[in-house]
Protein backbone atom coordinates (compact mmCIF):
# COMPACT_ATOMS: atom_id res chain seq x y z
CA UNK A 1 0.00 0.00 0.00
CA UNK A 2 1.16 3.23 -0.68
CA UNK A 3 -0.38 6.77 0.00
CA UNK A 4 -3.89 5.26 -0.03
CA UNK A 5 -3.76 4.75 4.34
CA UNK A 6 -2.15 7.34 5.21
CA UNK A 7 -3.96 9.92 3.47
CA UNK A 8 -7.27 8.26 2.87
CA UNK A 9 -8.74 10.17 5.89
CA UNK A 10 -8.15 14.10 3.47
CA UNK A 11 -10.61 13.04 1.33
CA UNK A 12 -13.86 12.78 3.65
CA UNK A 13 -12.21 14.19 6.86
CA UNK A 14 -14.64 13.58 9.98
CA UNK A 15 -16.03 16.66 11.26
CA UNK A 16 -17.01 15.40 14.62
CA UNK A 17 -13.69 14.18 15.66
CA UNK A 18 -10.37 15.69 15.76
CA UNK A 19 -7.34 16.12 17.85
CA UNK A 20 -8.06 18.32 21.18
CA UNK A 21 -4.51 20.31 21.68
CA UNK A 22 -3.49 21.60 25.60
CA UNK A 23 -3.01 25.25 26.40
CA UNK A 24 -0.17 26.54 28.44
CA UNK A 25 -2.49 27.77 31.00
CA UNK A 26 -3.95 24.29 31.30
CA UNK A 27 -6.71 24.73 28.88
CA UNK A 28 -7.56 22.70 25.65
CA UNK A 29 -8.65 23.84 21.83
CA UNK A 30 -10.11 21.69 19.42
CA UNK A 31 -9.62 21.08 15.48
CA UNK A 32 -11.56 19.01 13.62
CA UNK A 33 -10.53 16.22 10.78
CA UNK A 34 -12.30 18.46 8.49
CA UNK A 35 -10.89 21.65 10.04
CA UNK A 36 -7.38 19.96 10.05
CA UNK A 37 -7.68 18.92 6.12
CA UNK A 38 -8.31 22.21 4.88
CA UNK A 39 -5.29 23.16 6.49
CA UNK A 40 -3.29 20.77 5.06
CA UNK A 41 -5.23 21.72 1.64
CA UNK A 42 -4.13 25.35 1.79
CA UNK A 43 -0.36 24.61 3.42
CA UNK A 44 0.17 22.85 0.91
CA UNK A 45 -0.67 25.79 -1.79
CA UNK A 46 2.03 27.59 0.21
CA UNK A 47 4.20 24.88 0.35
CA UNK A 48 4.26 25.07 -3.90
CA UNK A 49 4.34 28.62 -3.92
CA UNK A 50 7.84 28.57 -1.87
CA UNK A 51 8.89 26.24 -4.44
CA UNK A 52 8.46 23.05 -2.88
CA UNK A 53 8.49 19.84 -5.82
CA UNK A 54 8.03 16.46 -5.88
CA UNK A 55 11.03 14.50 -3.88
CA UNK A 56 12.10 17.52 -1.48
CA UNK A 57 12.76 16.87 1.90
CA UNK A 58 10.69 20.07 4.10
CA UNK A 59 11.94 19.78 7.81
CA UNK A 60 9.26 20.52 10.12
CA UNK A 61 10.92 22.13 13.52
CA UNK A 62 7.29 23.03 14.75
CA UNK A 63 5.94 21.85 18.63
CA UNK A 64 2.71 20.14 18.82
CA UNK A 65 -0.26 21.89 17.35
CA UNK A 66 -2.17 22.14 14.05
CA UNK A 67 0.26 24.15 12.35
CA UNK A 68 2.45 20.64 12.79
CA UNK A 69 -0.29 18.10 11.16
CA UNK A 70 -0.99 20.85 9.00
CA UNK A 71 2.49 21.00 7.60
CA UNK A 72 2.83 17.06 7.71
CA UNK A 73 0.34 16.07 5.31
CA UNK A 74 0.82 19.29 2.81
CA UNK A 75 4.23 17.95 2.89
CA UNK A 76 2.69 14.38 1.60
CA UNK A 77 0.29 15.82 -0.79
CA UNK A 78 2.77 17.79 -2.65
CA UNK A 79 4.55 14.38 -2.80
CA UNK A 80 7.56 16.18 -0.93
CA UNK A 81 9.16 14.30 2.28
CA UNK A 82 8.58 15.65 5.67
CA UNK A 83 11.32 15.16 8.13
CA UNK A 84 10.37 16.25 11.51
CA UNK A 85 12.77 17.97 13.99
CA UNK A 86 12.86 19.49 17.51
CA UNK A 87 11.83 22.68 17.46
CA UNK A 88 13.52 25.80 19.49
CA UNK A 89 12.15 25.68 22.85
CA UNK A 90 10.29 28.81 23.82
CA UNK A 91 9.66 30.34 27.29
CA UNK A 92 12.87 28.43 28.62
CA UNK A 93 16.61 28.69 28.05
CA UNK A 94 17.73 26.19 25.12
CA UNK A 95 18.72 22.97 25.59
CA UNK A 96 22.32 22.18 25.77
CA UNK A 97 23.53 21.95 22.42
CA UNK A 98 20.18 22.19 20.63
CA UNK A 99 20.85 24.32 18.11
CA UNK A 100 24.28 22.54 16.87
CA UNK A 101 22.26 19.57 16.58
CA UNK A 102 19.43 21.02 14.56
CA UNK A 103 22.29 22.45 12.40
CA UNK A 104 23.93 18.99 11.91
CA UNK A 105 20.20 17.34 11.21
CA UNK A 106 20.22 20.12 8.73
CA UNK A 107 22.77 19.71 7.29
CA UNK A 108 22.33 15.76 6.64
CA UNK A 109 18.59 16.10 5.58
CA UNK A 110 19.39 18.70 3.00
CA UNK A 111 15.52 20.17 3.17
CA UNK A 112 14.18 22.52 0.18
CA UNK A 113 13.16 24.37 3.10
CA UNK A 114 12.28 25.02 6.75
CA UNK A 115 8.75 25.29 8.42
CA UNK A 116 8.95 26.46 11.85
CA UNK A 117 8.99 29.45 14.25
CA UNK A 118 12.58 30.83 15.24
CA UNK A 119 14.42 28.86 13.33
CA UNK A 120 17.83 29.60 12.22
CA UNK A 121 18.61 29.11 8.45
CA UNK A 122 20.66 26.35 7.66
CA UNK A 123 23.07 26.94 4.83
CA UNK A 124 21.00 27.99 1.99
CA UNK A 125 17.72 27.05 3.13
CA UNK A 126 14.31 29.23 3.59
CA UNK A 127 12.01 29.01 6.00
CA UNK A 128 8.44 29.61 6.47
CA UNK A 129 6.73 30.61 9.41
CA UNK A 130 3.87 28.30 10.63
CA UNK A 131 1.68 31.94 10.07
CA UNK A 132 2.79 32.41 6.58
CA UNK A 133 2.61 28.13 5.98
CA UNK A 134 -1.27 28.96 6.94
CA UNK A 135 -1.91 32.13 5.31
CA UNK A 136 -4.91 32.19 2.76
CA UNK A 137 -4.75 31.05 -0.46
CA UNK A 138 -5.37 28.18 -3.30
CA UNK A 139 -5.15 25.36 -2.00
CA UNK A 140 -2.55 23.08 -2.89
CA UNK A 141 -2.85 19.52 -5.07
CA UNK A 142 -5.68 16.93 -3.55
CA UNK A 143 -4.42 13.39 -2.11
CA UNK A 144 -3.46 11.27 -5.58
CA UNK A 145 -3.00 14.07 -8.00
CA UNK A 146 0.84 14.11 -7.31
CA UNK A 147 2.85 10.84 -7.43
CA UNK A 148 4.75 10.06 -4.29
CA UNK A 149 8.73 9.17 -4.01
CA UNK A 150 9.43 5.76 -2.18
CA UNK A 151 10.40 7.11 1.04
CA UNK A 152 7.26 8.95 2.70
CA UNK A 153 8.95 10.01 5.82
CA UNK A 154 12.65 11.15 7.20
CA UNK A 155 13.02 10.67 11.04
CA UNK A 156 15.63 10.93 13.36
CA UNK A 157 17.12 9.15 15.87
CA UNK A 158 17.30 9.98 19.28
CA UNK A 159 21.07 10.19 19.29
CA UNK A 160 21.93 8.82 22.73
CA UNK A 161 24.52 7.24 21.89
CA UNK A 162 26.11 9.56 19.18
CA UNK A 163 24.67 11.80 16.73
CA UNK A 164 21.35 11.69 15.56
CA UNK A 165 20.62 9.80 12.10
CA UNK A 166 18.15 10.19 10.03
CA UNK A 167 16.16 6.96 8.47
CA UNK A 168 14.23 7.13 5.38
CA UNK A 169 10.69 5.48 5.91
CA UNK A 170 9.07 3.74 3.20
CA UNK A 171 5.32 4.06 2.14
CA UNK A 172 4.69 0.27 2.60
CA UNK A 173 6.80 0.17 5.84
CA UNK A 174 4.83 2.63 7.98
CA UNK A 175 1.86 1.61 6.53
CA UNK A 176 2.58 -2.05 8.09
CA UNK A 177 3.72 -0.78 11.06
CA UNK A 178 0.57 1.38 11.77
CA UNK A 179 -1.65 -2.09 10.64
CA UNK A 180 0.19 -3.98 13.14
CA UNK A 181 0.17 -1.35 16.13
CA UNK A 182 -3.72 -1.19 15.59
CA UNK A 183 -4.29 -4.79 15.74
CA UNK A 184 -2.07 -4.96 18.75
CA UNK A 185 -3.91 -2.26 20.80
CA UNK A 186 -7.19 -3.35 19.73
CA UNK A 187 -7.85 0.33 18.42
CA UNK A 188 -11.58 0.45 17.10
CA UNK A 189 -13.33 3.34 15.36
CA UNK A 190 -14.24 4.45 18.50
CA UNK A 191 -10.93 4.56 20.25
CA UNK A 192 -9.49 7.97 21.81
CA UNK A 193 -5.76 8.35 22.77
CA UNK A 194 -3.80 10.60 24.97
CA UNK A 195 -0.64 11.48 24.43
CA UNK A 196 2.04 13.86 25.61
CA UNK A 197 5.09 12.55 23.23
CA UNK A 198 6.85 14.91 21.00
CA UNK A 199 5.84 15.04 17.81
CA UNK A 200 9.46 14.75 16.17
CA UNK A 201 10.22 11.45 17.88
CA UNK A 202 9.14 8.48 16.21
CA UNK A 203 6.80 7.10 19.51
CA UNK A 204 5.18 10.50 19.61
CA UNK A 205 4.76 10.87 15.65
CA UNK A 206 4.19 7.23 14.30
CA UNK A 207 2.57 5.76 17.64
CA UNK A 208 0.46 8.83 19.00
CA UNK A 209 -0.44 10.91 15.65
CA UNK A 210 -0.44 9.46 12.98
CA UNK A 211 -2.47 6.16 14.34
CA UNK A 212 -4.75 8.11 15.63
CA UNK A 213 -5.24 10.28 12.67
CA UNK A 214 -5.34 7.48 9.98
CA UNK A 215 -7.91 5.80 12.55
CA UNK A 216 -10.02 8.95 12.67
CA UNK A 217 -9.66 8.79 16.54
CA UNK A 218 -10.23 11.30 18.47
CA UNK A 219 -6.95 12.71 20.25
CA UNK A 220 -5.99 15.03 23.29
CA UNK A 221 -2.67 16.14 22.32
CA UNK A 222 -0.35 18.04 25.33
CA UNK A 223 3.15 19.54 24.64
CA UNK A 224 5.44 17.75 26.24
CA UNK A 225 6.93 21.23 28.75
CA UNK A 226 2.70 20.75 29.42
CA UNK A 227 2.97 17.81 30.84
CA UNK A 228 6.05 18.28 32.82
CA UNK A 229 4.23 21.33 34.60
CA UNK A 230 0.87 19.47 35.15
CA UNK A 231 1.08 15.58 34.86
CA UNK A 232 -2.20 15.18 36.21
CA UNK A 233 -3.78 17.10 33.51
CA UNK A 234 -2.56 13.90 31.31
CA UNK A 235 -4.17 11.32 33.84
CA UNK A 236 -7.43 13.12 33.84
CA UNK A 237 -7.74 12.76 29.71
CA UNK A 238 -8.53 9.31 30.66
CA UNK A 239 -10.86 9.45 33.65
CA UNK A 240 -12.85 12.53 32.62
CA UNK A 241 -12.67 12.37 29.14
CA UNK A 242 -12.84 8.63 27.91
CA UNK A 243 -8.98 7.87 26.76
CA UNK A 244 -8.10 4.48 26.91
CA UNK A 245 -4.40 4.07 24.72
CA UNK A 246 -1.23 6.12 25.21
CA UNK A 247 2.51 5.54 25.47
CA UNK A 248 5.28 6.52 27.39
CA UNK A 249 8.99 6.22 27.92
CA UNK A 250 9.71 5.21 31.32
CA UNK A 251 10.28 8.68 32.21
CA UNK A 252 6.70 9.54 31.90
CA UNK A 253 5.44 6.94 34.70
CA UNK A 254 8.62 8.35 36.67
CA UNK A 255 7.61 11.83 36.57
CA UNK A 256 3.94 10.66 37.28
CA UNK A 257 5.03 8.95 40.30
CA UNK A 258 6.89 11.74 41.70
CA UNK A 259 4.85 14.42 40.92
CA UNK A 260 1.08 13.39 41.81
CA UNK A 261 0.45 13.18 44.84
CA UNK A 262 -2.28 10.34 45.94
CA UNK A 263 -4.83 12.56 47.41
CA UNK A 264 -4.81 14.36 43.59
CA UNK A 265 -6.32 11.39 42.25
CA UNK A 266 -9.25 10.92 44.93
CA UNK A 267 -12.40 11.12 42.76
CA UNK A 268 -10.80 10.01 39.00
CA UNK A 269 -11.92 6.65 37.49
CA UNK A 270 -8.76 4.71 35.52
CA UNK A 271 -10.24 2.22 35.04
CA UNK A 272 -10.82 2.42 30.94
CA UNK A 273 -6.93 2.73 30.02
CA UNK A 274 -6.44 -0.63 28.09
CA UNK A 275 -2.95 0.28 26.90
CA UNK A 276 -0.45 2.05 28.03
CA UNK A 277 2.63 1.33 26.11
CA UNK A 278 5.81 1.58 27.60
CA UNK A 279 9.33 2.05 25.78
CA UNK A 280 11.95 4.02 24.00
CA UNK A 281 14.41 3.38 27.39
CA UNK A 282 14.86 0.76 30.09
CA UNK A 283 12.45 0.30 32.66
CA UNK A 284 13.19 -0.88 36.12
CA UNK A 285 10.78 -3.17 37.38
CA UNK A 286 10.21 -1.24 40.37
CA UNK A 287 9.39 1.54 38.35
CA UNK A 288 6.03 -0.41 36.96
CA UNK A 289 5.13 -1.57 40.19
CA UNK A 290 5.07 2.19 41.97
CA UNK A 291 3.22 2.83 38.89
CA UNK A 292 0.54 0.49 39.44
CA UNK A 293 0.73 0.62 42.77
CA UNK A 294 -0.40 4.30 42.54
CA UNK A 295 -3.04 4.00 40.15
CA UNK A 296 -4.80 0.84 41.34
CA UNK A 297 -6.85 2.72 44.10
CA UNK A 298 -8.65 4.38 41.12
CA UNK A 299 -9.49 1.36 38.92
CA UNK A 300 -6.12 1.15 36.79
CA UNK A 301 -5.63 -2.46 35.86
CA UNK A 302 -1.62 -2.69 35.82
CA UNK A 303 -1.83 -5.21 32.71
CA UNK A 304 -2.47 -1.94 30.65
CA UNK A 305 0.80 -1.62 30.78
CA UNK A 306 2.64 -2.74 27.84
CA UNK A 307 6.28 -2.84 27.76
CA UNK A 308 7.83 -3.13 24.18
CA UNK A 309 10.85 -2.46 21.77
CA UNK A 310 10.84 -0.43 18.93
CA UNK A 311 13.57 2.36 16.78
CA UNK A 312 13.21 4.87 14.31
CA UNK A 313 15.09 2.45 12.14
CA UNK A 314 11.78 -0.12 12.28
CA UNK A 315 9.45 2.77 11.85
CA UNK A 316 8.48 2.26 15.05
CA UNK A 317 7.37 -0.78 17.14
CA UNK A 318 9.17 -3.86 16.81
CA UNK A 319 8.08 -6.28 19.81
CA UNK A 320 5.43 -5.74 22.76
CA UNK A 321 3.61 -7.15 25.42
CA UNK A 322 0.12 -8.46 24.67
CA UNK A 323 -2.85 -6.99 26.76
CA UNK A 324 -3.17 -10.00 29.24
CA UNK A 325 0.09 -11.77 28.78
CA UNK A 326 1.58 -9.96 31.81
CA UNK A 327 5.08 -8.62 32.54
CA UNK A 328 7.74 -10.98 33.02
CA UNK A 329 10.91 -10.25 34.51
CA UNK A 330 14.46 -11.92 34.50
CA UNK A 331 16.83 -10.67 36.57
CA UNK A 332 16.58 -6.62 36.78
CA UNK A 333 15.57 -6.37 33.35
CA UNK A 334 11.48 -6.25 32.03
CA UNK A 335 10.89 -8.52 28.92
CA UNK A 336 9.44 -6.32 25.67
CA UNK A 337 7.04 -8.83 24.58
CA UNK A 338 7.06 -10.59 21.63
CA UNK A 339 7.61 -9.78 17.98
CA UNK A 340 5.00 -8.26 16.55
CA UNK A 341 3.67 -10.26 13.38
CA UNK A 342 5.93 -10.07 10.68
CA UNK A 343 9.09 -9.37 12.29
CA UNK A 344 11.17 -11.37 13.20
CA UNK A 345 14.16 -10.69 15.78
CA UNK A 346 17.40 -12.78 16.16
CA UNK A 347 20.25 -12.15 18.46
CA UNK A 348 23.99 -12.63 17.34
CA UNK A 349 27.24 -12.60 18.88
CA UNK A 350 29.89 -10.11 17.74
CA UNK A 351 31.18 -12.25 14.70
CA UNK A 352 27.39 -12.39 13.50
CA UNK A 353 26.65 -15.69 14.84
CA UNK A 354 23.06 -17.06 16.74
CA UNK A 355 23.85 -16.93 20.22
CA UNK A 356 21.47 -19.53 22.38
CA UNK A 357 18.40 -18.38 24.16
CA UNK A 358 19.50 -16.39 27.24
CA UNK A 359 22.96 -15.28 26.07
CA UNK A 360 23.20 -11.16 25.66
CA UNK A 361 24.11 -9.97 22.00
CA UNK A 362 23.11 -7.78 19.34
CA UNK A 363 19.41 -7.59 18.48
CA UNK A 364 18.99 -7.71 14.74
CA UNK A 365 15.30 -6.89 12.96
CA UNK A 366 13.82 -8.44 9.79
CA UNK A 367 10.36 -7.44 8.69
CA UNK A 368 8.07 -5.25 6.65
CA UNK A 369 8.88 -2.21 8.86
CA UNK A 370 11.96 -1.25 8.38
CA UNK A 371 13.31 1.65 6.63
CA UNK A 372 14.45 2.29 3.57
CA UNK A 373 18.49 3.06 4.88
CA UNK A 374 19.68 6.26 6.25
CA UNK A 375 20.55 8.88 5.07
CA UNK A 376 24.29 8.91 4.19
CA UNK A 377 26.82 5.86 4.51
CA UNK A 378 25.79 3.56 7.23
CA UNK A 379 28.22 3.80 9.26
CA UNK A 380 28.66 2.81 13.20
CA UNK A 381 26.11 1.91 15.37
CA UNK A 382 22.72 0.44 13.68
CA UNK A 383 22.96 -0.50 10.20
CA UNK A 384 21.33 -2.04 7.28
CA UNK A 385 22.98 -5.24 6.14
CA UNK A 386 21.56 -7.66 3.65
CA UNK A 387 17.47 -6.96 4.42
CA UNK A 388 18.13 -6.79 8.12
CA UNK A 389 18.78 -4.31 10.50
CA UNK A 390 21.47 -4.78 13.20
CA UNK A 391 20.29 -2.48 16.07
CA UNK A 392 23.44 -1.70 17.94
CA UNK A 393 21.55 -2.47 21.26
CA UNK A 394 22.08 -5.80 23.58
CA UNK A 395 19.47 -8.01 24.34
CA UNK A 396 18.63 -11.50 24.88
CA UNK A 397 15.82 -13.78 24.02
CA UNK A 398 14.18 -15.95 26.30
CA UNK A 399 10.82 -17.86 25.48
CA UNK A 400 10.29 -15.96 22.38
CA UNK A 401 10.46 -12.62 24.12
CA UNK A 402 12.76 -10.61 24.03
CA UNK A 403 14.82 -8.84 27.08
CA UNK A 404 16.68 -4.91 26.19
CA UNK A 405 19.72 -4.55 28.26
CA UNK A 406 20.92 -1.58 26.78
CA UNK A 407 22.95 0.22 23.83
CA UNK A 408 26.37 -1.68 22.81
CA UNK A 409 27.81 1.63 22.47
CA UNK A 410 26.79 2.11 25.93
CA UNK A 411 28.96 -0.55 27.23
CA UNK A 412 32.70 -1.60 27.73
CA UNK A 413 34.20 -5.11 28.51
CA UNK A 414 35.91 -5.54 32.13
CA UNK A 415 38.01 -8.59 31.73
CA UNK A 416 36.07 -10.78 29.42
CA UNK A 417 32.59 -9.27 30.68
CA UNK A 418 30.34 -6.72 29.05
CA UNK A 419 29.01 -4.02 31.12
CA UNK A 420 25.99 -1.90 30.89
CA UNK A 421 25.43 2.05 31.65
CA UNK A 422 22.05 1.19 32.33
CA UNK A 423 22.64 -1.98 34.56
CA UNK A 424 25.10 0.39 36.60
CA UNK A 425 22.71 3.38 37.00
CA UNK A 426 19.61 1.17 38.02
CA UNK A 427 21.72 -0.73 41.16
CA UNK A 428 23.17 3.29 42.17
CA UNK A 429 19.97 4.69 42.39
CA UNK A 430 17.96 1.07 43.75
CA UNK A 431 21.11 1.85 46.31
CA UNK A 432 20.09 5.74 47.07
CA UNK A 433 23.27 6.29 46.09
CA UNK A 434 22.91 8.19 42.59
CA UNK A 435 20.49 11.56 42.64
CA UNK A 436 18.23 12.15 40.09
CA UNK A 437 19.12 13.28 36.73
CA UNK A 438 22.50 11.99 37.36
CA UNK A 439 24.34 9.83 35.00
CA UNK A 440 26.79 6.83 34.12
CA UNK A 441 28.56 6.81 31.43
CA UNK A 442 31.41 4.29 30.08
CA UNK A 443 34.55 4.01 27.46
CA UNK A 444 38.03 3.38 27.60
CA UNK A 445 41.31 5.62 27.36
CA UNK A 446 44.57 5.11 27.51
CA UNK A 447 44.49 3.50 30.89
CA UNK A 448 41.53 0.66 30.25
CA UNK A 449 37.46 0.76 30.63
CA UNK A 450 36.10 3.73 32.57
CA UNK A 451 33.12 4.37 34.57
CA UNK A 452 32.20 7.79 35.03
CA UNK A 453 29.49 8.92 37.21
CA UNK A 454 28.08 12.41 36.75
CA UNK A 455 26.18 14.60 38.57
CA UNK A 456 24.36 17.95 37.96
CA UNK A 457 25.78 20.53 40.74
CA UNK A 458 22.92 21.62 42.86
CA UNK A 459 24.70 24.42 44.53
CA UNK A 460 24.18 22.58 48.29
CA UNK A 461 27.28 21.78 49.93
CA UNK A 462 28.56 17.75 49.08
CA UNK A 463 29.86 15.07 51.17
CA UNK A 464 33.16 13.95 49.88
CA UNK A 465 32.29 10.72 51.83
CA UNK A 466 29.30 10.35 49.78
CA UNK A 467 30.91 10.65 46.57
CA UNK A 468 33.88 8.02 47.85
CA UNK A 469 31.07 5.78 48.75
CA UNK A 470 29.42 5.92 45.27
CA UNK A 471 33.17 5.49 43.61
CA UNK A 472 33.51 2.22 45.68
CA UNK A 473 30.13 1.06 44.65
CA UNK A 474 30.72 1.97 41.23
CA UNK A 475 34.13 -0.12 41.59
CA UNK A 476 32.29 -2.82 42.71
CA UNK A 477 29.66 -2.97 39.45
CA UNK A 478 32.31 -3.02 37.17
CA UNK A 479 34.37 -5.25 38.67
CA UNK A 480 37.84 -3.25 38.04
CA UNK A 481 37.41 -0.89 35.75
CA UNK A 482 38.69 2.73 36.65
CA UNK A 483 35.91 4.95 38.25
CA UNK A 484 35.32 8.55 38.76
CA UNK A 485 32.28 10.27 40.32
CA UNK A 486 32.10 13.97 39.14
CA UNK A 487 30.38 16.96 39.88
CA UNK A 488 29.41 19.01 36.15
CA UNK A 489 27.25 22.33 36.09
CA UNK A 490 23.76 22.49 36.34
CA UNK A 491 21.99 22.00 32.80
CA UNK A 492 25.14 20.41 31.05
CA UNK A 493 24.24 16.96 30.59
CA UNK A 494 21.64 16.70 27.71
CA UNK A 495 18.55 14.25 27.17
CA UNK A 496 17.06 13.32 24.21
CA UNK A 497 13.32 14.31 24.03
CA UNK A 498 12.90 10.29 24.52
CA UNK A 499 14.40 11.63 28.66
CA UNK A 500 17.78 9.39 27.19
CA UNK A 501 21.23 10.90 28.17
CA UNK A 502 23.20 11.91 25.64
CA UNK A 503 25.58 9.60 26.81
CA UNK A 504 28.38 9.28 23.72
CA UNK A 505 28.38 13.44 23.94
CA UNK A 506 28.89 12.70 27.71
CA UNK A 507 31.89 10.57 27.60
CA UNK A 508 33.46 12.64 25.03
CA UNK A 509 33.16 15.72 26.94
CA UNK A 510 34.09 14.39 30.90
CA UNK A 511 35.02 10.93 29.93
CA UNK A 512 39.03 11.71 29.59
CA UNK A 513 38.78 14.93 31.64
CA UNK A 514 41.48 15.53 34.28
CA UNK A 515 42.68 13.59 37.31
CA UNK A 516 39.68 13.48 39.89
CA UNK A 517 40.02 13.08 43.36
CA UNK A 518 37.27 10.67 44.00
CA UNK A 519 38.88 8.31 41.04
CA UNK A 520 40.02 4.52 42.43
Amino acid sequence: MRDGQLLAWLQAPEAARGIHFSTRDGGWYHHSYEELAADARRAAGRLVEAGVRRDDVVALALASGPAFVAAFFATLLVGAVPAPLAPEPTGRPVATGHRERLAALLTAARPRLVVGDAVADGPGVPTLSAAELLAPGPDGPAPGEVAHPATALVQFTSGSSGPARGVRIGWEGLSANLAVIRDWLGVTSRSIWASWLPVHHDMGLVGCLLGPVVAGNDLWLMRPEDFVRRPLDHLRCFAERGASITATPAFGLDHLVRRVHPDQLDGLDLSGVSAMVVGAERMAPGLLDRFTALLAPHGFDGTALLPAYGLAEATLAVTGVRRGDGRRRRGSVVGCGTPLPGTTVRIVDEGGRPVPDGTVGEIVVRGPSLGLGHLGHEGAGSRFTDGELHTGDAGFLSAGELYVRGRLGDSVKVRGTRVFAEDLEQSLREAGVLPRGAVVVLGDDASGPVAVALIEDDHGPRDPRADAHMARLLARGTSGARTVVRVVPRGSIPWTSSGKPRRRALWHAYGAASPDPTRT
